[in-house]
């Protein structure tokens, strides 16, 4: 059963800095050591409102919002990958961020490793959510049980008809809450997350968002990206806390094996049932397990 009392406000005061040129959105709640939470795709710091509040008590708790997404502006570039890390890196570079914890989910995984690969100095651990740790080695491996997703995706990523699908007809968005959770969205919520993208032009953020999943081989480039970072993960002793549930888009049950085998500081936390939306699902599950770890690292 999802958790109770699962708030639809967002009740945060907005700041804004200014990074390669464009305005990134953030919100910054309390004081102390930093947890920089980094949201994936479609969706923008909204997520972390039932999270913040239980861990702005003991720590300093920055969201932001991707570029492109939520709040943050859409300027002229292709939304790749590189250029979401180019964006991720020089935010925490302008807030001069020191001694990170990383809160994670989906492809904002991507961005917390790539950065932790290069500045370990300055991460003292990571937790994630729906993290991508390796590329998929065929599309079985993506969204395993789920067969129905797996053919959506296969559209979002052919030409003009994915185009067509998640900006003209905006089903990428208009479908959140239908499936990848447990509950029904309210309606209120379900505003939050259309909010950033009403106008077809402000969809290309996410429809470039598939176009890059690392699936049997392609794009090359994020393959390779993540490939490195896995190598780097395989490696360090970083606490990291990993969240999984049952019906995970990006975390099977051979993959959470693979993680049990391989990663040297890890501690794993179960939610039961589940898929891509979880933590709209278990804010407050997953609240007090994140304060009771982040308690033991200080």
């Amino acid at each position: 059963m999802y958790d109770s009392n699962i708030s639809s406000e967002y009740p945060f005061d907005s700041k804004f800095v200014t990074v390669n040129g464009s305005k990134i959105h953030y919100i910054d709640e309390g004081q102390g050591d930093v947890i920089l939470f980094l949201h994936g795709m479609p969706s923008w710091s909204y997520l972390w409102r039932n999270v913040i509040p239980h861990l702005s008590k003991n720590a300093r708790c920055i969201a932001l919002d991707l570029v492109g997404c939520g709040r943050s502006e859409q300027p002229d570039i292709e939304y790749s990958i590189a250029d979401h890390i180019q964006y991720v890196n020089g935010f925490i570079e302008k807030l001069n961020l020191k001694n990170i914890v990383f809160v994670a989910h989906s492809w904002g995984s991507t961005f917390a490793l790539n950065y932790a690969k290069s500045h370990e100095d300055n991460v003292k651990a990571m937790a994630f959510m729906e993290p991508l740790f390796s590329p998929f080695a065929t599309w079985d491996e993506f969204n395993p049980g789920r067969p129905q997703v797996v053919e959506t995706f296969k559209k979002f990523r052919t030409k003009d008809v994915g185009w067509d699908l998640i900006v003209n007809q905006d089903v990428f968005v208009s479908r959140i809450g239908d499936g990848g959770n447990l509950r029904s969205f309210t309606e209120v919520e379900r505003k939050f997350y259309r909010e950033p993208f009403e106008s077809p032009r402000s969809r290309l953020p996410i429809w470039r968002a598939p176009q890059e999943l690392p699936i049997a081989g392609e794009p090359v480039n994020v393959v390779n990206l993540i490939e490195e970072y896995n190598r780097w993960l395989r490696r360090t002793h970083l606490p990291i806390l990993l969240f999984h549930v049952d019906q995970g888009a990006f975390i099977s049950k051979d993959k959470l094996n693979w993680c049990k085998d391989n990663l040297k500081n890890l501690t794993t936390y179960d939610l039961g049932k589940g898929a891509y939306w979880y933590i709209e699902d278990y804010p407050h599950t997953i609240s007090k397990e994140l304060l009771n770890w982040y308690k033991k690292l200080i």
